[in-house]
């Protein structure tokens, strides 16, 4: 199985290139193993396309909630539609969709099952916001290869009121294994499928 992370601010009109990103690396892996991705807008819709232009099978992780599946925020919504047409499966996880510490403990449970993690990430650290960084570093704790995939010309979008970020001058030859080295993963403070 094979997965993607991704910095969840990459600028929206710059998705085709993460998407082409992606078409290239995945074209290189050999095996057939299957993309896993969880539900949501941007940069999972682009791994989707990408996993099946590569002739591979997807299956898409959606959450649950009491045993029923569980609303996602209205920004993901229109995603989860196309990502269930492009899948072959869809398989149910209790995390609570709109809750970051839920979301990054199924992204955590995706991992552990993985034998391949790309990341689209500026090798940034893990901040409120995005835990790419402690996903990545979760990832090579468990022994799964990691490669950061980071397109020229990708950006990330301002937050208004927040930190300056990288405006995407960050490139690295995707034909090489990533040398980025991880900060140290953010702690969870609780188990994802535990109530509020």
């Amino acid at each position: 199985m094979i997965a993607a992370v991704e910095h969840a601010d990459l600028t929206p009109e710059r998705l085709n290139l993460v998407e082409a990103e992606l078409r290239t690396v995945l074209g290189r892996l050999t095996g057939r193993a299957q993309g896993w991705v969880r539900a949501a807008a941007g940069v999972p819709v682009a791994f989707g396309r990408a996993v099946r232009a590569a002739g591979r099978e997807l299956a898409v992780v959606t959450p649950t909630q009491g045993m029923v599946p569980a609303l996602l925020p209205e920004r993901d919504r229109a995603a989860v539609g196309e990502l269930v047409s492009l899948g072959q499966q869809v398989r149910l996880l209790a995390y609570d969709p709109a809750d970051r510490e839920g979301c990054v403990g199924a992204d955590e449970r995706m991992i552990a099952e993985c034998r391949q993690l790309f990341a689209l990430w500026v090798g940034s650290p893990s901040n409120g916001r995005d835990a790419t960084a402690h996903l990545v570093a979760y990832a090579r704790a468990r022994g799964v290869p990691v490669e950061v995939v980071w397109p020229e010309g990708a950006a990330r979008e301002a937050i208004p009121g927040g930190p300056v970020r990288d405006a995407g001058r960050r490139h690295r030859d995707s034909s090489r294994p990533s040398t980025t080295v991880a900060p140290q993963p953010t702690p969870i403070t609780r188990e994802a499928n535990q109530p509020r």
